[in-house]
């Protein structure tokens, strides 16, 4: 495919949506490090290493995960679910281990207190939630009314026996609640005026997580 810019003979491609993936993975970073001062955390060695840890952890605490769920919080809880899912059904041969995703924009404290339109991620859970343990998997731990609002929301689908908590980063000074994560692959200490940023090679084009200073 091609198109033509008006009043001018050179004609450019279209460019592919790989391309575009590209170039919107490579203005983000470029934003970010002009932006804002920013420290990297993990690198995508460390990111790798820590999910092989926690997947572990899992294995060891739920062994065959028979009944045992896996709750990605969306948006970014997701990727690290799909990820350990991943991790625990090829490399350690868990079978078939069940996964949902769980949206809590309505669920929140806060949500009415915004002047910004929100949008709403997908809720997908098909499967009985009654007497399951479930475990909700998010990326940053930071002050827990998410987890919060997820705790909620989950009673939608019934009744869990147990539900526990998994993160990737556990910002330990920043909690509004008394939520405390039972897996956590690395605790960070960060003031008030700074960010961690969690970035998934599926979405952003690799496993990598800054400390980020305005």
């Amino acid at each position: 495919m091609e198109f033509y810019l008006q009043n001018r003979k050179e004609i450019f491609p279209t460019p592919t949506p790989q391309q575009i993936k590209s170039d919107s993975v490579y203005l983000r970073n470029q934003t970010l490090q002009s932006l804002m001062s920013q420290k990297v955390l993990l690198n995508s060695k460390e990111v790798t290493i820590i999910l092989h840890r926690l997947a572990c952890q899992l294995i060891e605490k739920h062994l065959d995960f028979s009944n045992t769920i896996l709750v990605g919080i969306q948006p970014r809880g997701v990727f690290l679910a799909e990820r350990l899912k991943q991790i625990l059904e090829n490399e350690y041969q868990v079978p078939e281990i069940s996964l949902g995703y769980l949206d809590i924009t309505f669920f929140r404290d806060d949500f009415r207190r915004t002047d910004k339109p929100l949008e709403a991620n997908k809720t997908q859970i098909n499967f009985i939630v009654e007497d399951k343990k479930v475990i909700f998997i998010d990326d940053v731990l930071f002050t827990g009314r998410s987890i919060r609002s997820a705790l909620t929301a989950i009673q939608s689908f019934g009744r869990p026996s147990e539900i526990e908590l998994l993160v990737l980063i556990d910002r330990r000074f920043s909690r509004h609640l008394p939520i405390q994560p039972d897996y956590r692959g690395r605790q960070v200490d960060a003031i008030n005026g700074e960010k961690v940023i969690v970035s998934w090679k599926e979405n952003d084009g690799e496993d990598v997580v800054h400390l980020v200073t305005n």
